[in-house]
């Protein structure tokens, strides 16, 4: 199982005042966030399908409380269900019809025809989608942009920023000190990645701008961390390009004792080439270590870069706009301090205790 989700899940059991059970399928292929094997009790009540079997009445009957995925295709026939003892349903989000649509695009593992069907069944899922929204008890949306397009259909919508920050994992004072020294110092840019090494993730565009800012000039250093089906061409770019002096590819490393001590310690900017608007927890993670960002504008950083003021924010797909910005703003070397220091304040009043918070009140069957 997906090692970010069991952390996930034993906080949901540690804060919630009450039992806690999680139905799901197997059949995961590609686990991206540390896959573990379940050999023990994982904490919380585990109820695992068949990979094709459907959802039922009996699944659900005499919980007070199911919180649902309208991600998930596979759950939006749930409100035909005849249930004894209905709960109270609250949905989450993450994914718009237009992510969903520009996700099935740029799949790189489907021909044409298949990602014209896909995007065409997307479109018809969607009427399901949004009925499921409305006969809901409340909607949880992750991020700004389902926030924005769904909202309005159910009666208590309610929206959170997911992250894994919570208070010990902040940037501290003298780490933002360090980073301003360094920054002081004129030495080479810090530069950070982390995340799926996927097209849609825009990381086949890190190689691109990091050989367009040597052009330039620009003294820098981009460390990318994740796993996914463009390592190897990034691991060969790296070489063919000569950039080893410039980029290191690292494998994944953990979240916690590892990837989080490292963005304090050596980073400074965030490099985020997402080329879809899904609410990914890596914007407020990476601020939360007191890094700026430089992303394109899509929905979701151009919505959090207004919230927060801790950023710059470029055209979709602009390269060069990317490494035009880094160069302007490697001059302006106390700007990007400013920028950091509000990337951590606002990454504090969304930690995860604060977000997590705010759900479980959500969801709760006493709450007047």
């Amino acid at each position: 199982m997906d090692g970010k989700f069991l952390t996930g899940m034993a906080l949901h059991q540690k804060f919630w005042n009450g039992e806690v059970d999680c139905l799901l399928r197997e059949g995961a292929e590609n686990i991206p966030f540390g896959a573990q094997e379940i050999t023990t009790d994982p904490g919380f009540g585990l109820k695992v399908l068949k990979q094709d079997q459907a959802i039922s009445a009996e699944h659900l009957d005499g919980y007070d409380v199911v919180l649902c995925s309208v991600d998930d295709a596979e759950n939006l026939d749930i409100p035909n269900l005849e249930i004894q003892r209905p709960p109270k349903f609250f949905v989450t989000m993450e994914y718009t019809l237009k992510t969903r649509l520009q996700a099935a695009w740029l799949d790189p593992q489907h021909g044409l025809a298949k990602r014209l069907y896909t995007m065409l069944w997307l479109v018809r899922k969607e009427g399901l989608r949004k009925r499921f929204i409305r006969k809901a008890e409340g909607f949880q949306s992750n991020g700004y942009p389902a926030y924005q397009t769904y909202a309005h259909l159910n009666r208590d919508p309610l929206l959170y920023l997911d992250n894994r920050m919570t208070p010990s994992l902040f940037a501290t004072e003298d780490e933002l000190k360090a980073r301003a020294e360094r920054l002081n110092s004129g030495e080479p840019l810090r530069l950070i990645y982390s995340g799926r090494l996927e097209q849609m993730k825009g990381a086949h565009d890190l190689l691109p701008i990091a050989s367009k800012l040597r052009g330039q000039g620009v003294r820098f250093h981009l460390d990318i961390f994740g796993e996914g089906g463009l390592k190897q061409q990034i691991a060969r770019g790296i070489t063919s390009q000569g950039l080893e002096n410039s980029v290191a590819l690292h494998a994944p490393v953990d979240f916690e004792t590892e990837l989080v001590p490292h963005i304090r310690k050596n980073s400074d900017i965030y490099l985020c080439c997402h080329r879809q608007s899904d609410p990914s927890c890596t914007y407020l993670e990476n601020m939360g270590c007191g890094v700026a960002v430089v992303g394109y504008g899509n929905q979701m950083w151009a919505a959090l870069n207004q919230a927060s003021g801790s950023g710059w924010t470029v055209p979709m797909g602009d390269i060069t706009g990317i490494v035009d910005v880094i160069a302007e703003i490697d001059k302006k070397r106390a700007e990007i301090g400013l920028r950091c220091d509000k990337a951590l304040e606002f990454a504090k009043s969304h930690d995860f205790l604060i977000e997590f918070g705010k759900r479980m009140s959500h969801v709760d069957p006493d709450r007047s």
